[in-house]
């Protein structure tokens, strides 16, 4: 047979066990090259510049 508990579980517990579900905002920067918001030790996804030197090649949406 199942377990019953013998007693409810009150608010303050149960709140307190769900304390550290708690969602957190990733690590934003600024892009010292174009100014966007991209993810901190990430190619920025605007320019494609990290730490100053080009990595990726961004297509422009004009020439397509």
């Amino acid at each position: 047979m199942a377990i019953v508990p013998f007693r409810r579980t009150s608010k303050m517990k149960k709140r307190m066990r769900n304390s550290h579900s708690a969602l957190t905002v990733p690590g934003m920067i600024v892009c010292p090259n174009c100014g966007e918001l991209t993810l901190s030790h990430r190619a920025c996804s605007n320019c494609g510049t990290y730490k100053g030197r080009q990595v990726v090649a961004i297509k422009d949406a004009k020439s397509e």
